[in-house]
């Protein structure tokens, strides 16, 4: 006759004391794809669906089009806010000078741009309250919040206001999304859908 079970040990880290490090999240082994660090907690990332990967797609498509040669365009890539924040937007626009290195893993959120965050069903407190705080901490001057809306996008853009160092509304965008800042766009939301049409 056995003895009793075991207690088996958490898979996960356990934090040390005063939370992780934005540098720990290179040397931790065995993290899960796609980790951000938030207030010195570990975030992991549920399961992508289908609007999230083709909305992510979309704007790393279109920003790169579009974007000023003087800029990169990357997707899922972290940002050293500070200390204890290193999140990952889904899409980023940075100072071209910052992304030379093929080996690094994140960039300072003083050269991004602009951050695009795609809700998903697990962040949607994370991308509507705590990230844009964050990032209008941090300087970054714009912001684009990219929801589901039965199945169509809805983009809803802010800007950084230079005097109270918060983001002020630019627009709440469906079907088309024009704009003159950070640089001139016109892009046809429609466009996130599956390639093929209705049969």
């Amino acid at each position: 006759m056995s003895g009793a079970p075991k207690a088996s040990k958490p898979s996960w880290p356990t934090p040390p004391e005063g939370g992780w490090t934005a540098d720990d999240l290179d040397r931790l082994p065995d993290l899960p794809p796609h980790t951000e660090l938030i207030d010195g907690s570990l975030v992991f990332v549920g399961p992508q669906t289908l609007f999230h990967s083709r909305a992510v797609d979309f704007f790393t498509w279109q920003l790169q089009s579009l974007a000023p040669a003087e800029f990169e365009v990357v997707r899922e890539f972290t940002i050293d806010i500070d200390r204890q924040n290193r999140p990952e937007p889904d899409v980023i626009v940075v100072s071209g000078e910052v992304v030379e290195d093929p080996e690094q893993t994140r960039c300072p959120a003083a050269s991004v741009l602009l951050a695009v965050e795609v809700v998903a069903a697990e962040s949607v407190s994370r991308d509507r309250e705590t990230k844009p705080l964050k990032y209008a901490r941090a300087g970054i001057p714009h912001y684009w919040r990219v929801e589901n809306e039965k199945g169509l996008a809805v983009v809803h853009a802010v800007e950084l206001e230079p005097t109270t160092g918060a983001y002020t509304s630019v627009g709440i965008f469906r079907e088309r999304m024009k704009v003159a800042a950070p640089f001139p766009l016109d892009l046809d939301l429609t466009g996130i859908k599956p390639r093929r049409g209705p049969a």
